[in-house]
């Protein structure tokens, strides 16, 4: 093994101690103060990589390695250290702690790579906080939409102030804008977040593509009143037709069982929460996802026809907002090969398999061929503090990636040089 699999441990030891939450959980809110310790804490293990370090007006942290050409296009490596509210210890962090070994390895190696290497920790993959995810490599492909700087949190702040208090800069978003091509490919390390690995008995896989994730919120209107004296056949009750949507959004998704379609309503908010009053606002988020872009754009015209029925059929009134939608990204076959056949010398058959979760892959396949790897977790948890990951897997992962890095080097060199 090439990296160093006890200094790996011990620096998920240390990260994992920023945000504890309980024993084993984390919570990282995106530009926040936690995640500025954990930027710091990333940042002295860069530096001692040999990096040069910034915080970019994104908010994303990003380690450079340069190269022997520093204008070739970067080979990128990353993932984020923002968390769910209620995360766990390696969901994100295992890809920029597995790129920080990689570039130190490399390092260690005395290997100046021809293309420069850059590390990073994408500002709020996440999207919990601001209800919109990919926010920092949204903001370095020129991806960012209308009005995102306007969005509040649950404490009123917004993103603008946020990034501001985080010592960025929204007016000087276009100085870390990444130029058309300055890119060559990424390759992101992250934890399965399934259990596909584990039943297959297997340390680690090789990601085929990225299902496609539709985000929606959806706003109902119906009438407040007293809920002792109006009658139910004529009440207008928000709640009860957003009961009937989220039951029946469940029943699309299942509806063809041989089919990966998963579908969740995460939040939901109700006014005005009173017992005796009839709900007169309610507003829910809507995820849904698929591989086959064909069969999602059919379950979400089928939802929402049922959102048109139910609204009538309790005189409610109704908004969707769409906050996200991609289609399916496939992972490049250069990558796959270089880390299939980085396998294959070690001996291992590794499984490939699709990501049901988005990463920050997902848009970085629009600017650049990209490339993951799946590390096993305990259960197939994630998205909570009893999400695990064993070190001796996440080392296996590692020291992959860093072979892949490499053969992804020199692909890189004999490409560009042709």
């Amino acid at each position: 093994m090439k990296i160093n699999a006890e200094r790996l441990r011990q620096h998920f030891e240390q990260m994992s101690e920023i945000g504890r939450i309980g024993e084993t959980g984390v919570c990282r809110p995106a530009q926040s103060l936690v995640e500025k310790e954990a930027f710091k804490l990333a940042k002295s293990w860069m530096e001692q990589a040999g990096m040069n370090v910034k915080i970019d007006h994104f908010g994303n942290l990003i380690g450079r390695l340069e190269g022997k050409n520093p204008n070739k296009p970067v080979l990128m490596l990353g993932s984020h250290l923002d968390s769910q509210p209620y995360g766990g210890r390696f969901d994100g962090a295992a890809g920029v702690l597995a790129a920080i070994e990689v570039v130190t390895t490399l390092t260690e190696q005395g290997i100046t790579p021809d293309n420069p290497i850059e590390v990073i920790s994408f500002a709020d993959e996440e999207g919990w906080r601001f209800n919109k995810g990919l926010f920092g490599v949204r903001g370095i492909l020129g991806q960012l939409e209308e009005g995102e700087l306007l969005r509040r949190d649950k404490d009123g702040i917004t993103r603008e102030q946020a990034l501001r208090d985080f010592g960025c800069d929204p007016d000087k978003f276009e100085e870390s804008i990444y130029p058309a091509n300055s890119i060559a490919a990424f390759l992101e390390l992250h934890i399965e977040q399934g259990p596909v690995l584990e039943q297959k008995n297997q340390p680690i896989g090789i990601v085929t593509a990225i299902s496609g994730p539709l985000w929606l919120t959806v706003k109902l209107t119906g009438f407040a009143g007293h809920a002792g004296s109006v009658p139910m056949n004529t009440r207008q009750d928000a709640l009860v037709g957003a009961a009937e949507i989220i039951v029946a959004l469940n029943e699309i998704a299942k509806q063809d069982p041989s089919a990966p379609t998963v579908s969740t309503v995460g939040t939901i908010d109700v006014f005005p929460q009173s017992r005796n009053i009839i709900p007169e606002k309610v507003e829910f988020t809507v995820d849904l996802r698929d591989i086959d872009i064909q069969r999602r754009d059919q379950y979400e015209a089928q939802l929402r026809k049922c959102i048109q029925h139910t609204a009538d059929k309790h005189q409610l009134s109704y908004e969707i907002i769409e906050d996200t939608k991609s289609e399916p990204r496939y992972c490049a076959e250069w990558i796959k090969d270089s880390i299939r056949n980085e396998c294959e010398e070690r001996g291992m058959k590794v499984p490939e398999l699709m990501s049901g979760p988005f990463h920050d892959s997902l848009m970085m396949s629009y600017a650049c061929d990209y490339g993951m790897i799946f590390v096993r977790c305990k259960d197939g948890i994630s998205h909570n503090p009893a999400e695990y990951a064993s070190y001796d897997d996440l080392a296996i992962g590692t020291d992959v990636m860093y072979g892949t890095v490499l053969k992804m080097i020199a692909q890189l060199q004999h490409s560009l040089s042709i």
